[in-house]
């Protein structure tokens, strides 16, 4: 009991410091730069150009919508966790980053720049926490799932596009979408630094005496799928299970949650990958 109330806790401090970082690099880098780096936020961006409304107001009611979306299509704790962190960071940003913290009037390159880095780790936090930001990741998600050879990075590439394609008419200039895509390769290594060392995907390889328990999890949980397949302890000599399943960066947090709190006793092998192929990845074709 005093394990897992310390586990939450440290969570819980990961994700408000998450948020925090995140909603100071929107504000203080991101927002005078005048760029929108996709999802919900970017949305967000554009509205709040257009019209003077707070940014966390406009993130929470961009997400709504998609957070609906996700209740029905996706996992519905997926969607409570995407919704509190979501609500959370929108007061936050609101109510506390920006009334207090200074904003940077330097080079608009060097702010895009910084915005991304700052982002990226707030949102490492907020993964490492064990829930996401919604925006891009719900919308990936759904594409994913209504087109199953399309891998997930190229949906959420295909739902920024579009947010930074925009941002060139609401800003009035092209390099708005320029720098748009500083702050998003700078946020997105910055993000794989920090969780995963650059890579793109990992395979975990479980030993497990509870694999059918793990594997719903994975399937509920994370909206993927493992396979399961019956092995035999050297030593031992007893009969066991390997659970291979393999996830995307934001999802090994959780995932690793999971297969301890169903098997505390499992033994995981985690194997960083640089290309994943077939179904909900990339689309596995002859020549590349």
């Amino acid at each position: 009991m005093r394990t897992m109330l310390k586990k939450e806790g440290k969570n819980l401090v990961l994700l408000l410091v998450g948020i925090l970082i995140y909603d100071i690099g929107t504000h203080a880098f991101v927002e005078p730069a005048q760029v929108a780096p996709g999802g919900a936020i970017g949305v967000a961006l554009l509205v709040n150009h257009l019209t003077n409304l707070p940014i966390g107001m406009m993130t929470m009611a961009t997400n709504i919508p998609l957070l609906i979306l996700a209740w029905f299509y996706l996992s519905r704790r997926f969607a409570v966790t995407t919704a509190v962190t979501t609500a959370l960071s929108s007061l936050v940003l609101d109510v506390l980053v920006a009334p207090l913290c200074p904003v940077y009037t330097g080079d608009r390159f060097l702010c895009s720049l910084y915005g991304g880095v700052v982002i990226g780790v707030g949102m490492a936090l907020i993964f490492l926490a064990g829930t996401t930001t919604g925006g891009s990741d719900i919308l990936g998600y759904l594409l994913q799932k209504k087109r199953p050879q399309m891998s997930i990075g190229r949906a959420l590439l295909l739902v920024d596009g579009i947010v930074l394609v925009v941002s060139i008419f609401v800003f009035g200039n092209i390099d708005a979408a320029l720098f748009g895509l500083v702050t998003l390769f700078a946020q997105t290594k910055v993000i794989d630094g920090i969780i995963y060392g650059g890579e793109v995907s990992t395979m975990a390889t479980v030993v497990t005496k509870k694999p059918e328990a793990i594997a719903e999890r994975v399937i509920v949980d994370l909206d993927r799928s493992a396979t399961l397949l019956k092995a035999q302890g050297a030593y031992s000599k007893e009969d066991t299970t390997l659970l291979l399943c393999t996830v995307r960066k934001s999802q090994f947090p959780r995932l690793k949650r999971i297969i301890y709190e169903v098997d505390p006793d499992a033994f995981m092998m985690a194997t960083e990958t640089s290309e994943v192929l077939g179904f909900g990845f990339k689309e596995l074709k002859e020549g590349g």
